[in-house]
């Protein structure tokens, strides 16, 4: 994809275009055999790429339809299901889980080693799909992430747990990216926004229910079935996936032998990666909890973070096309933009995900699964406009109007959810979750969309690997930045405030047993101390919101520079072709620009 195309354009589809009329002609002149070779060439030529502002269209050969689509969105929405559901469903286990193997020094470990895994394996997984078949590495995927979520389920004691979880997490990185690589594969780009939606919905919906199953499990048949559950998912997608999906001949491999291909991965960037994220994730988890942020193991987390991150640096400078971040890709201004976009909109919707049922469970009292009943209004509009956001796109391709839109609608939710406090009213949070869940069903998945329109096909999972590692990642990090606000403030809060009280008995008590532990003027100290706590999270929220709205704002002024520097080259253009250019755009349907 040329540098210079710009972004609200590159996704516009005008209702005709000389692009078909020059496929048919040329086409009507060839044998048969030779159709299906030159259909399968223009496929490749045009599908997903810019020109003057509009989005080349595509002849529908070769890509799913009826049935046979419909089955293979299934097995995507499966697996997107999976993946988004394992980052949540165990918080509301946790308890459980530690009474069980006395092991309240690893809760960390048992959200963190899967995201790790995610976040720094999505990249690795996105050059597999580049350069081996793309069905067997997806199956592949599913396999480990079954085999992961089986060893949970049966694990002996908590070590087993997190490794269980790690494996899990390496699977469930290249389900990630191989979800958005086949769809993207098996339909037309103008139908690919609108499907990219129903995938975002199904990720906003399985984020948000995975604490409420998570609490049903726990409560019911045991915290295992959180992991038992995956299984029958996994297979169902594998299956059709199997039988319904065929790798379209468009999506070329890379001619080279299988020691090529492995040293194309990276394994040393990966491996370097997976390190600096672990080392800062530690020291956001025990800086002023378990261990004071001047201690020595804190700053030696600080410290070997910046020093793996300057080693991962030099080594994907010396690997060049090697590197995990591809340069032809994350030098384009468009991909670079969107890697910031959603660093901030993920930040802050993972941590609306972890805090909100916290609020819920220790201010009002409610259960693990009330909770998650009381998230609904949030769930359902992430859900409902990710679908509208999508289709939209798709219909009229303009992606800057929703991203400036949604941005700003999540950025007002941020201050009000802010507002909440002990004794707020039901129609305060259902409202501004109501108004929370519109803003990010809008934007969240507008960079993989608009990542994926920049990119030439065969870098579509390239490109998509490294949002979804930023999207990834940077969750992860502010969800431990919010949760060392929040822990922190409750600590401070408590010994100021309640000197009767250890902060650490509170911190250590869960937000369900608040109630249980303590009572009467205790209870109510304690209930202001997870207040101010969840104000400081929920103060987190706003710059970050903030933040993404800058973002989409500097989008457009980038937007418009570019089509200020082409407008001067078509007009030079036009003037040089004369009458014959005149002539020829009479007789040539008249593109519609944005």
């Amino acid at each position: 994809m040329a540098e210079s195309a710009p972004h609200d354009e590159g996704l516009k589809v005008p209702p005709t275009a000389p692009a078909n009329q020059d496929f048919a002609s040329s086409r009507s002149s060839l044998s048969e055999n030779e159709k299906e070779q030159h259909d399968e060439h223009e496929l490749s030529q045009h599908a997903g790429q810019t020109d003057g502002g509009a989005l080349e269209p595509v002849v529908t050969a070769g890509y799913a339809s009826g049935a046979r689509l419909i089955s293979i969105v299934i097995a995507l929405v499966l697996a997107m299901f999976l993946v988004a559901l394992d980052m949540t469903i165990v918080s509301t286990a946790i308890p459980k889980i530690t009474d069980q193997f006395h092991s309240l020094q690893d809760v960390g470990w048992y959200g963190s080693a899967f995201f790790l895994l995610v976040a720094s394996s999505t990249n690795l997984f996105g050059k597999a799909y580049k350069f081996f078949p793309l069905k067997t590495v997806f199956l592949t995927s599913i396999a480990i992430f079954e085999i992961g979520s089986l060893i949970c389920a049966v694990a002996p004691n908590s070590t087993a747990l997190i490794v269980g979880r790690a494996i899990a997490g390496l699977g469930g990185a290249g389900l990630a990216s191989g979800v958005y690589s086949i769809i993207a594969l098996s339909v037309t780009p103008q139908q690919a926004p609108a499907y990219t939606g129903i995938l975002g919905a199904t990720y906003g919906v399985a984020s948000v229910i995975g604490p409420l199953l998570g609490g049903v499990f726990t409560d019911g048949p045991g915290w295992r079935w959180c992991f038992y559950i995956n299984l029958p998912i996994g297979g169902v997608s594998a299956a059709i996936i199997m039988f319904f999906f065929q790798t379209p001949k468009r999506h070329k491999q890379i001619d080279a032998t299988w020691k090529e291909k492995m040293l194309q991965l990276d394994f040393s960037g990966t491996f370097l990666l997976t390190a600096a994220v672990v080392c800062i994730i530690l020291a956001l988890q025990w800086g002023g909890t378990t261990k004071s942020w001047g201690s020595a193991d804190v700053i030696g987390t600080i410290v070997g973070f910046f020093l793996i991150l300057g080693v991962f640096v030099v080594n994907e400078y010396f690997v060049g096309g090697r590197a995990l971040f591809a340069p032809k890709i994350i030098k384009q201004k468009t991909i670079i933009l969107m890697c910031l976009f959603i660093c901030f909109v993920a930040g802050a919707f993972f941590t609306w995900l972890y805090y909100l049922p916290i609020y819920f469970q220790s201010i009002d009292g409610t259960s693990a699964a009330q909770s998650g009943v009381r998230n609904l209004p949030l769930i359902l509009t992430v859900s409902i406009f990710s679908i509208v956001s999508g289709g939209t796109i798709s219909a009229t391709g303009h992606y800057l109007p929703i991203m400036v839109i949604g941005s700003i609608i999540t950025t007002i939710a941020a201050g009000l959810i802010y507002t909440w406090d002990i004794g707020t009213q039901s129609g305060h949070w259902i409202g501004y979750q109501i108004l929370g869940g519109i803003g990010i069903g809008l934007i969240f998945q507008i960079p993989v969309i608009v990542g994926q329109a920049q990119v030439d096909p065969e870098d579509v999972s390239s490109a998509t690997a490294i949002i979804l590692f930023f999207q990834t990642i940077t969750g992860s990090v502010f969800v431990s930045v919010a949760q060392s606000l929040f822990t922190n403030r409750i600590v401070s809060y408590t010994a100021q405030n309640i000197p009767t009280l250890s902060p650490q008995t509170v911190v250590q008590t869960g937000a369900t047993d608040l109630r249980k532990a303590f009572s009467g003027a205790e209870l109510a100290g304690v209930l202001r101390a997870y207040m101010a706590g969840l104000k400081d999270a929920y103060t987190l929220i706003i710059p970050l919101t903030g933040i993404a709205t800058l973002i989409a704002f500097v989008t457009i002024v980038w937007d418009y520079k570019v089509l200020n520097q082409k407008k001067p080259d078509a007009d030079a253009e036009q003037a040089v072709s004369g009458e014959k250019d005149i002539d020829a755009t009479e007789k040539a349907p008249v593109e519609e620009k944005i």
